[in-house]
């Protein structure tokens, strides 16, 4: 389920909106017990507003560009008329959303129809998707596996065909590292490119939100819905390409490594760039998220502590007590390392990394490899995400054409250039490089 072809079905009068919606809705009601992707089922909202969009057909309109296209949204947008949780119960008793979300407002707009509102860790805090209030969300492609997260409940919900296209929030890896596990095309676009109203904090100097796709189609659809504005045609042929050496080629998974090295030899990229102190950048984005989030909870965390998951409790409250110089530390690093992302970009146009270590970390061992020695994933699924995190760059994750469990890479291009990474994920979908995973009927 592509969102480009149902839209250009539903326009066309080829199929109604309220068969897809149905359709869609049976999916959900059918396997989440499985995957435990959706929180909420917004179905007479969905209902209603295709039965509209079919009207609008029926009279000559045009509903717009993704008429009739379902969508997810992680469950820190607003929605009109619901509590917006973002994963926790205490925001259980907070006034309901008097107004969508800016981005879920220009979906709607655009044609798209709210299916649903998706799993996630509790507060954005977290890579696993396991929340202790909503339980955790299972990959589509191997249930005994993670789906990653933050926005976990909206990869998985697009890898297991509820609809191709759904919304997440990406501070320090939440759409990449799902989005690599789950074999499906996630954007992380430039640092304040789109809008954030609606959608509830983490870390307000790093945070950014961006969509989850089926394909590298509907991403471009997509994006421009969501930025208001057409993306340019870029040609690929000739793009300086470099893989990123150094601590991205460090603790690579065999698998991922094969990966990377087909995709290589297939672009023909010869050359390696190793970016300086990348361990001192991850460490900053640590640090920032550690004490913005802290100090966003804090007077919350005074009087509804025992709400909380407790995993999450205890990093906020140890992020509180992060000392104002560790954190004036940490951004002046952010600054520099943000200079020599920029310097590498002078000589190349797009970079290539590993999304995450490798596939999707077991349940019931969920622990990854590093530096020899297993290491928590929840905490280091991040490892390649996070240190890109605080330059603000556009990053387009593409899953890999692979056998076996999914994979993804990370494709990083200079600021405000997401038509560069979006034509160039076209350009590997088109040539059978990547292609999402996605569960069919």
């Amino acid at each position: 389920m592509r969102a480009t072809e149902l839209a250009r079905a539903v326009r066309a009068g080829e199929r109604s909106a309220v068969s897809v919606i149905e359709l869609c809705l049976n999916r959900v009601t059918a396997r989440d017990a499985g995957f435990n992707a959706v929180t909420r089922l917004l179905a007479d909202r969905a209902l209603a507003q295709a039965r509209r969009i079919d009207e609008v057909v029926a009279s000559g309109g045009d509903p717009g560009p993704l008429a009739g296209v379902p969508f997810g949204i992680k469950d820190l947008f607003d929605v009109e008329g619901l509590v917006t949780h973002a994963g926790s119960r205490v925001l259980a008793d907070e006034p309901a959303a008097r107004q969508d979300a800016v981005l879920v407002h220009r979906l709607i707009e655009a044609g798209a129809i709210p299916l649903a509102t998706t799993n996630m860790d509790e507060f954005a805090y977290g890579f696993a998707t396991d929340n202790a209030h909503h339980g955790l969300t299972r990959n589509p492609h191997d249930t005994t596996r993670l789906a990653g997260g933050s926005s976990g409940g909206s990869a998985a919900g697009v890898a297991a065909g509820y609809f191709p296209l759904s919304l997440g929030s990406d501070t320090n890896g939440s759409i990449r590292v799902p989005a690599s596990l789950c074999g499906v095309w996630g954007l992380r676009a430039t640092q304040n490119r789109l809008p954030t109203e609606g959608s509830f904090p983490f870390v307000a100097s790093l945070d950014t939100v961006g969509p989850f796709t089926a394909s590298a189609a509907d991403m471009r659809v997509t994006m421009e819905v969501l930025a208001g504005e057409t993306l340019a045609r870029v040609e690929t042929d000739g793009l300086r390409l470099a893989r990123l050496g150094g601590w991205f080629a460090t603790d690579v998974s065999p698998e991922m490594q094969a990966a990377l090295d087909e995709l290589c030899r297939a672009l023909q990229v010869r050359r390696e760039i190793t970016l300086p102190e990348v361990a001192a950048a991850r460490a900053a984005a640590f640090v920032i998220s550690a004490s913005e989030g802290g100090a966003l909870h804090l007077d919350r965390l005074r009087r509804q502590a025992a709400l909380y998951d407790p995993a999450v409790r205890d990093r906020l409250l140890a992020g509180a007590l992060v000392p104002a110089p560790s954190v004036f530390r940490a951004h002046k690093l952010r600054r520099w390392f943000r200079a020599r992302m920029h310097e590498a970009f002078e000589t190349v146009d797009l970079l290539i990394a590993p999304a995450v270590i490798g596939e999707a970390p077991l349940i019931e061992n969920p622990f990854l490899t590093i530096g020899g020695k297993p290491a928590p994933a929840r905490a280091n699924l991040g490892l390649y995400t996070q240190p890109l995190t605080v330059a603000g760059f556009p990053v387009l994750t593409v899953p890999l054409a692979v056998e076996g469990l999914p994979l993804g890479a990370q494709i990083v291009a200079p600021p405000g250039r997401e038509d560069r990474l979006i034509a160039f994920g076209e350009a590997l979908e088109r040539s059978g490089l990547a292609r999402a995973r996605i569960l069919e009927d």
